[in-house]
């Protein structure tokens, strides 16, 4: 398809934390959803070279009907991650409240864009202007102001299936294949999750930074969903077990979810490993709270070769939500003891 628009838009100047310091390390984080948010959203203080590289295999919501629908990879996570890169300035403020403004249907009626995030019909209209998804997110970063680059994980669209064992109506239990990122979220704990296609390409792009980045930072966020894909996925688990980058592993706050029922701290570092038993890490980032048996932890830590760093990097109050000052201070302290 024939480019239809001209030279990228100028960028209003930052008046972010990152403006008119040293650019800082090349940081390259991996994720999607509100993980990989809360993530960027520290990152994006420390630095102004950073990546952002997001999972693309959601089927649920206003994502996986422009998915269904237009064929195209789902805007939503890539959405989120750029709202995450905007600044704290009245421009970047307005521009990911656009993003993430979503449309509400009305008292009496219903209609086409009900529930569907602006942001994400933004991307598909600049997709089909520009034929090419990684030109798309460019632009859309472009027009943010966004601090960083959000490159999808695949050129495709992908679908996250796993087996959770189930009880049979005789007492017996059996395993019962869930498909589909929606209903894997919510299905308890799962068991030989699959990325299909099996041999999905991976965005070269995406590769390319993982290659020449200082520090690669993976999670925090839903493990078999948002986390676990990057090593399903065989070019990025090559590169991400291959490049020179220093390895950061951001822990989340709350282990026994929907999606992870019944499993520790520990036990997501030894699905980790049994997922990607090449991968290493060099650092285990925690939150004090939310590894209840340290020693445990820490022995599960030193399998994938890491070190583990405890800090208080939740918000003040009890929500499992990820504080980006306080995640920033660790990463900062991270980055400098390296």
């Amino acid at each position: 398809m024939a480019m239809l628009t001209g030279p990228l838009p100028l960028v209003p100047a930052s008046g972010g934390t990152a403006a008119g310091k040293e650019k800082g390390p090349n940081v390259v984080a991996l994720g999607g959803g509100h993980g990989l948010s809360a993530s960027l959203s520290a990152l994006r203080l420390l630095t102004s070279e950073l990546t952002a590289i997001v999972t693309v295999a959601d089927d649920g919501g206003s994502s996986g009907r422009l998915r269904e629908e237009y064929g195209v990879l789902p805007p939503g996570d890539l959405r989120m991650a750029l709202s995450a890169l905007c600044d704290d300035t009245d421009w970047g403020r307005t521009w990911r409240d656009v993003m993430q403004h979503r449309f509400q249907p009305g008292k009496d009626r219903s209609g086409s864009l009900d529930e569907h995030a602006m942001g994400n019909l933004l991307i598909v209209t600049l997709w089909e202007l520009l034929g090419d998804a990684v030109a798309g997110l460019t632009w859309a970063g472009a027009l943010l102001g966004a601090r960083g680059q959000v490159l999808p994980m695949s050129t495709v669209p992908l679908t996250i299936e796993g087996d959770v064992l189930v009880a049979a109506p005789d007492g017996t239990s059996t395993l019962q294949t869930v498909k589909g990122q929606a209903r894997c979220a919510v299905a308890g704990h799962l068991e030989q999750v699959r990325l299909l296609p099996e041999e999905a390409p991976a965005c070269i792009e995406a590769l390319t930074a993982i290659e020449l980045a200082d520090w690669v930072i993976l999670g925090p966020g839903s493990w078999y969903t948002s986390v676990l894909p990057h090593l399903l996925l065989p070019e990025m688990r090559t590169a991400l077990c291959n490049t020179a980058a220093k390895r950061c592993l951001t822990m989340n706050l709350a282990t026994d979810t929907k999606e992870t029922t019944g499993m520790s701290a520990a036990d997501h570092l030894h699905a980790l490993r049994r997922y990607a038993p090449g991968f290493s890490v060099d650092v285990v980032l925690a939150d004090p709270a939310s590894v209840p048996d340290r020693q445990e932890f820490e022995k599960a830590a030193g399998m994938i070769g890491a070190e583990v760093v405890l800090g208080k990097v939740g918000a003040s109050d009890s929500r499992p939500v990820h504080d980006p000052l306080r995640l920033a201070a660790a990463y900062h302290d991270i980055f400098g003891n390296s």
